[in-house]
C-alpha cells in the first residue's frame, strides 16, 4: 500500500504540472529529500523518478515557465564555476570509478541549485519552495520523532522509512537539518500565505519543532547537540526578552535531563575529550592527513579522494572495571577513512581553490542575508513585513548547517544546496524590488510590488 500511495501520488504531482509546471520544480525538491525511490519497492523503485522529475522541472520552466524576473546572480556564477572545477577534478581523479559514481549525484544537486531561482521569481513561489522543503523533511523528522518519544531512539539504530544511512537518512545529516529548519517553520507560522497562520498552523509547528529537537536524541547524533546550541546562541539576536528566554531554554533543559536515555549520556560524553574517544580520534587524523594530501597536491584529487589515507593513530583501549580501570594508547594503522568534515571533504577532493569557492559561496550566503535583513526590516507597507525575518530564517538556517558539517562530509548535501539556491532567489527578488522602487516610486508606493505574488494577483505558479 505505501508503494502504491506514493507511485500515486508522484503520478498526481506529475500531471498537475501540466497545467502548472512550476509543480515539477516542487515536485524535484520532494523527490531529491524524501528518495521515495528507496522507500517503494515496486512501482516506484522500479522507475527512474528523479531524473523524470529533474528533467520535468527543466523542460516546464524552458517552455512554458515565464521568465519575468528571473535574474543569475553572483552566486549562481560561483556555483557554475564549481560545477566546472568539480568536472575537471572528476577528469582527474585518482579513483575514477569511485569518482565517477559521487559525480553522478553531485552535478545534479549544483545544476538544481543554480537553475532553482530563476523559477523563483515570486513571493508564493518562494514560500513554495520552503514549505516544501520543511514538509517533505518534516516528514522524516514526524517518523523519527514519533519513534524517539515511544522509546525507539538509539545510536545507528533508529529506522526513518528506509534502513539506510546514507544522504537524508544519515543520522548526523538529519539531526543538523531537523535543527537547520527550525528558524524556518517559525517564519511560516508568523508570514506564511499557503497555509495561513492560525491555531491549527500554529499547533502543527510547534509539534513539528519538538520532534526537530528530539531528533538529536533519537539518533544519539553528537553534532545535533551542537547545532542546537547554535540555534540558541543565533536566536538571542531578535528575542526581545533574553533573560526571559535563557531563563527558559535552562529551565527546558532541566526538565528535559530526567527523561532522556542513559546512552544518550553516553555518546554526549564523549565530547569532552576527542582522545578518549575512537571515531573522533579518526577524525583528527583524517583531517591531519588531508592537510598534508593538500599541500602535495593542491588542487585536489578528485571525489572520494579519501581512499588513498593510510595513517597511524593511537586508541583508547580500557582495562579493568569500576574504579580500578585504566586507559592506555595503543598505535593503530587505518586506510580509507573518510573525511568527515565538509571542510576537510572540499579541501581532500577539490584542492585549495574548491574549498575556497565552498567558503565564498557560503560566506556570501550569509552576508546576502544580513543585508536584506538590514534593509527591509524597518518596511511596515503591505507586502514588505516577510522578506527580513525569511532572510533571518535562512541566514540561521545555514549557519546551523556550517556548524553541523564541520563534523560530517555534507558539503554537497542537495537539501543544503536547495536552500542556497532559495536565499538565490530572494536576494534577486529584494534586488528586483528595490530597483523597481527607485525607477518608480511613486507608483510602488501605491500599489504592491509586482511580483509579490500574493498581494498583486497574479498567475503564480503557471
Amino acid at each position: 500500500m505505501i508503494d502504491l500511495a506514493l507511485f500515486l501520488f508522484i503520478a498526481a504531482v506529475l500531471l498537475l504540472g501540466l497545467r502548472r509546471p512550476f509543480v515539477w520544480v516542487l515536485a524535484y525538491i520532494y523527490i531529491d529529500t524524501l528518495a521515495p525511490q528507496d522507500i517503494g519497492w515496486r512501482f516506484v523503485a522500479a522507475l527512474p523518478v528523479s531524473l523524470i522529475a529533474f528533467c520535468a522541472a527543466f523542460a516546464g520552466w524552458l517552455l512554458a515557465d515565464p521568465k519575468h524576473g528571473a535574474r543569475f546572480g553572483s552566486r549562481q556564477w560561483l556555483l557554475t564555476i564549481l560545477l566546472v572545477w568539480c568536472a575537471i577534478t572528476t577528469a582527474n581523479a585518482d579513483f575514477p570509478v569511485e569518482a565517477a559514481h559521487k559525480w553522478d549525484w553531485v552535478w545534479k544537486a549544483l545544476v538544481f541549485a543554480i537553475f532553482l531561482p530563476l523559477t523563483l521569481t515570486t513571493r508564493l513561489r518562494i514560500e513554495a519552495a520552503v514549505l516544501t522543503m520543511v514538509l517533505t523533511a518534516g516528514a522524516i523528522i514526524i517518523n523519527g520523532g514519533i519513534k524517539t518519544a515511544a522509546g525507539g531512539g538509539g545510536y545507528g539504530v533508529l529506522y526513518l522509512f528506509v534502513n539506510n544511512n546514507t544522504g537524508m537518512y544519515e543520522s548526523s545529516t538529519i539531526s543538523t537539518v531537523a535543527i537547520a529548519i527550525i528558524p524556518l517553520i517559525l517564519w511560516a507560522m508568523k508570514h506564511g500565505t499557503v497555509f495561513p497562520p492560525d491555531w491549527r498552523v500554529k499547533t502543527f509547528g510547534y509539534a513539528l519543532i519538538l520532534a526537530c529537537l528530539l531528533m538529536p536524541i533519537g539518533t544519539e547524533a553528537r553534532t545535533g547537540l551542537l547545532c542546537i546550541a547554535v540555534l540558541g546562541v543565533l536566536m538571542l539576536r531578535d528575542v526581545k526578552r533574553r533573560f526571559v528566554y535563557v531563563g527558559a531554554a535552562v529551565a527546558l533543559g532541566v526538565v528535559a535531563l530526567p527523561f532522556l536515555p542513559q546512552s544518550w549520556y553516553a555518546r554526549m560524553s564523549t565530547l569532552e575529550s576527542h582522545e578518549e574517544d575512537t571515531s573522533a580520534s579518526t577524525r583528527v587524523a583524517v583531517w591531519e592527513w588531508t592537510i598534508d594530501y593538500a599541500n602535495s597536491h593542491p588542487m585536489g584529487g578528485g571525489f572520494d579522494a579519501y581512499r588513498g589515507n593510510e595513517f597511524t593513530y593511537k586508541v583508547p583501549v580500557r582495562t579493568g572495571d569500576g574504579n580500578t580501570s585504566s586507559v592506555k594508547f595503543e598505535d593503530h594503522t587505518d586506510r580509507a577513512r573518510a573525511y568527515h568534515s565538509a571542510i576537510f571533504e572540499m579541501l581532500g577532493e577539490q584542492g585549495w581553490p574548491g574549498l575556497g569557492l565552498w567558503l565564498l559561496i557560503h560566506g556570501l550566503g550569509l552576508w546576502h542575508m544580513e543585508r536584506i535583513r538590514r534593509r527591509w526590516r524597518s518596511r511596515a507597507a503591505p507586502g514588505q513585513r516577510w522578506q527580513a525575518p525569511l532572510a533571518v530564517a535562512l541566514q540561521f538556517a545555514q549557519a546551523i548547517y556550517l556548524v553541523g558539517s564541520l563534523f560530517q562530509g555534507i558539503a554537497y548535501q542537495p537539501f543544503i544546496l536547495t536552500l542556497v539556491g532559495v536565499q538565490c532567489a530572494l536576494w534577486s527578488w529584494c534586488r528586483n524590488a528595490d530597483s523597481e522602487r527607485r525607477v518608480r516610486p511613486g507608483r510602488a508606493a501605491r500599489r504592491p510590488a509586482a511580483r509579490d505574488a500574493v498581494t498583486a494577483g497574479a498567475a503564480p505558479l503557471r
